[in-house]
C-alpha cells in the first residue's frame, strides 16, 4: 500500500470514528410514526407531557444515522440548553415483565443538575407507567414509577446533607391532579390560610410530569405536576433505526444510563418495581 493511500485510510478512519458524536442542538430527532402494533399504540395513548421549571429541556439523544448527542459542558448553569432547535424526543419501550405490562418513557438532557448548579455532560430521567393489558379496548394505568436518584450521590466538602433516595418514586394509584388538564379551582376561605377546592378533571390517559429538585443537595428528578407541559415526539424501540439503536447500546453517557437499551432494560424495570 503506498503512503498516499494509507494516508487516505487513516483519514477515512479519524473522520468515521469523529462522526459518532455531534453537536447537542445539531441532532434531528425522529418524526413519530403512526402507531401499527398494540404496544405502539398504547405507548402513544399514555403519551406523558413534560413540564420543565429547573434545568435544561429535553434534546434528542440520537439520529437516524446514529449519530450521537455531545452534551453540553456541566457549567453556566442552563446556557446553551434552554431550547431545542429541532426539537425533542420522547424515547419509549414497553415490554411484560411479572405479569403487568410496562412502559418505560426516558427523556435525554445535555446537562446534569446537582443542588441548582450544572455540575457534568449527559443526563437522562425516565418513568415506568404500568398497565394492566394493552390489548384490552380500555387499558388502565396500575402502577406509575418515577426516576428520583440513579447517579452516585454527591456530598459537599465531604458532608452528606440528605439520605439516599430510591432510584424511583413508585405508586400504585395516581392522584388526579397529576394527568394533563386537571385542574385544582379554590373556592372559599376555610380558616387561616387554608382554602377549599374544587378539581375539574383531565386526561384519563395522559399525565403529566415535571423534572425538579426534591430537596436541595440532590440531583433533578421527576416529579408528577399538577401544570401542563409539553408532549414530544415518541420513538419506541422498535422504531429507532438500526444505526439509532446500535448508537444507543453502545455510546457513552458518562455516569448516566440509557435507562431502556438491551443491556439497562431489565434493571430498570426491576427498580421501578412497584408492586
Amino acid at each position: 500500500m503506498n503512503l498516499v493511500a494509507v494516508l487516505l485510510l487513516c483519514f477515512g478512519l479519524i473522520t468515521s470514528a469523529c462522526a459518532g458524536t455531534i453537536d447537542h442542538d445539531k441532532v434531528q430527532p425522529f418524526a413519530q410514526p403512526v402507531p401499527v402494533t398494540i404496544a405502539e399504540k398504547a405507548a402513544v395513548m399514555f403519551k406523558p407531557q413534560l413540564h420543565i421549571s429547573q434545568g435544561c429541556v429535553s434534546f434528542p439523544a440520537v439520529n437516524a444515522a446514529g449519530e450521537i448527542s455531545g452534551g453540553v459542558k456541566g457549567t453556566k448553569n442552563t446556557e446553551g440548553c434552554t431550547e431545542a432547535p429541532l426539537g425533542s424526543q420522547v424515547y419509549g419501550r414497553a415490554k411484560w415483565y411479572q405479569d403487568k405490562w410496562a412502559m418505560v418513557f426516558a427523556w435525554y438532557f445535555p446537562k446534569s443538575f446537582w443542588s441548582f448548579e450544572a455540575v457534568d455532560r449527559h443526563y437522562w430521567a425516565s418513568m415506568v407507567l404500568w398497565l394492566d393489558n394493552p390489548a384490552l379496548s380500555a387499558p388502565k394505568i396500575i402502577g406509575a414509577s418515577l426516576q428520583q436518584q440513579l447517579l452516585k450521590k454527591r456530598g459537599f466538602l465531604g458532608f452528606m446533607f440528605t439520605e439516599p433516595r430510591e432510584p424511583y418514586f413508585k405508586q400504585t394509584s395516581i392522584d388526579i391532579m397529576s394527568y394533563v388538564g386537571a385542574q385544582r379551582i379554590r373556592l372559599n376561605p376555610i380558616g387561616y390560610r387554608r382554602w377549599s377546592y374544587n378539581f375539574t378533571p383531565g386526561s384519563n390517559v395522559s399525565t403529566r410530569v415535571t423534572h425538579t429538585y426534591w430537596n436541595s443537595f440532590e440531583y433533578l428528578a421527576l416529579h408528577f405536576s399538577e401544570t401542563d407541559g409539553q408532549f414530544q415526539d415518541l420513538i419506541m424501540w422498535e422504531q429507532l433505526t438500526d444505526e439509532a439503536r446500535s448508537a444507543l447500546n453502545s455510546a457513552d453517557f458518562g455516569e448516566s444510563k440509557v435507562p431502556f437499551n438491551d443491556e439497562n432494560i431489565e434493571e430498570t424495570l426491576e427498580l421501578a418495581w412497584p408492586f
